[in-house]
């Protein structure tokens, strides 16, 4: 995905949509089953199609299994140009399920617009911008697209969407991507498969020893 994005420059709504909601589905469907994914990030994801129309999780590296209901984490993780502003910010524990919208929110702006919405030579200069929370958004982009960024790129987690939550934004719908997806006959057997298939206990038990 990085390097489509890349050479495409940015997307257009339509096939922007289409392919971010099946990203935030796949993130949805780790969440639910307690899977923080940490360092979330476009290179992170892979087309499963010759028509670059589907989109898969490539691997669950980096992926940390909770225990119980609550996502709180202590670790600095993540990519410099999806981080979240608590990462930075934390002495103690935050949201892993937050910090992972906040790097689908990068990723959508980056869809959108063709760059980061955070972005410096200099990793200070970066990450304190990252801090502050503050990025412009193109006019060229419609309302709902807007609208959604915003409700993601939030710098206080609580107010953020769920991932869960980002699937049901009008903008999906409004844009078109949803009927896209729906003509490829996607249902809750290829939802499963938008995440590897693999033993994730095997899986982490290597990550973690």
């Amino acid at each position: 995905m990085h390097s489509f994005v890349r050479t495409c420059k940015k997307l257009r709504e339509e096939g922007a949509a289409r392919l971010f909601h099946q990203i935030a589905s796949a993130v949805a469907h780790c969440h639910d089953n307690g899977l923080v994914l940490r360092d979330l990030k476009l290179r992170k994801f892979v087309f499963k199609n010759k028509d670059r129309s589907l989109v898969k999780l490539e691997s669950l590296e980096d992926t940390y299994l909770l225990e119980g209901g609550d996502d709180s984490l202590s670790d600095k993780h993540g990519c410099p140009a999806y981080v979240s502003p608590e990462i930075l910010n934390a002495n103690g524990s935050y949201s892993g399920k937050a910090a992972d919208v906040w790097s689908l929110g990068v990723m959508l702006y980056t869809i959108l617009v063709g760059r980061y919405p955070f972005h410096d030579v200099e990793p200070s200069s970066l990450f304190s911008k990252i801090r502050r929370g503050q990025f412009s958004i193109p006019e060229t982009l419609t309302p709902k697209a807007r609208c959604l960024i915003r409700s993601i790129l939030r710098r206080e987690p609580a107010e953020r969407l769920t991932s869960r939550e980002i699937l049901d934004h009008p903008w999906f719908s409004a844009s078109g991507g949803l009927a896209a997806v729906a003509s490829h006959g996607r249902g809750e057997r290829e939802l499963d498969q938008m995440v590897p298939e693999a033993n994730m206990e095997e899986e982490l038990e290597q990550f973690f020893s």
